[in-house]
């Protein structure tokens, strides 16, 4: 009882702080925003409690992203149902879905923190395709870009660019911490107080 009471109350706080990272932007030169580090508390749900765990994390997650940016939402409708449809779901609920995939590496990869630095690289690659996709499909034929660029190479550059920033500094962020956080991450915590 106390163990899921616990991790209740730590996804709470890590999908709490997560979204007031996000909030906190570096306009690229581009377009598209850079966060510092607000997927690292998804990641670290995922690899404490278990992808499956991080997956619910992430949903949770997606809403709360879904909320904060439903004038996006609403801009994609202008293109009909099917773009807000596109957009509510590839740009938001599949995009920080896919981040809570991370921990199933666990298994694969023995070394714990090679683990994370994999599934952190693969999940943001996917999530990368989400907003791709959607940059292509969507927000292309809605606004065309200003550089008189083709949709593909737009998108590509456009996502790539802070896609590439959230990835290095959330690896960055992730191995400095992993020594500290190390009992965490394994549950050591947790297995001291266990019953025996």
């Amino acid at each position: 009882m106390k163990t899921n009471t616990r991790r209740l109350v730590e996804t709470a706080i890590l999908i709490a702080l997560g979204t007031v990272l996000s909030l906190f932007k570096l306009d690229m030169p581009m377009g598209g925003g850079l966060t510092v580090c607000s997927m690292l508390p998804l990641i670290l749900l995922s690899h404490r409690w278990g992808w499956r765990w991080g997956l619910v994390s992430a949903g949770v997650y997606s809403v709360l992203q879904l909320l904060l940016g439903l004038d996006n939402v609403g801009y994609a409708a202008a293109g009909g149902l099917g773009m807000a449809l596109g957009c509510l779901f590839l740009d938001y609920i599949l995009a920080y879905l896919v981040i809570g995939f991370s921990g199933v590496f666990e298994g694969p990869v023995r070394d714990k923190r090679a683990a994370m630095a994999v599934g952190i690289a693969v999940t943001f690659f996917a999530r990368f395709l989400c907003h791709f996709v959607t940059g292509v499909w969507i927000w292309d034929a809605l606004w065309p870009n200003e550089f008189g660029m083709a949709a593909i190479p737009y998108s590509a550059a456009y996502n790539g660019w802070y896609m590439a920033g959230e990835l290095v500094l959330t690896e960055g962020a992730a191995m400095l911490l992993y020594k500290p956080l190390r009992r965490y991450l394994c549950c050591e915590d947790l297995k001291e107080r266990a019953p025996q």
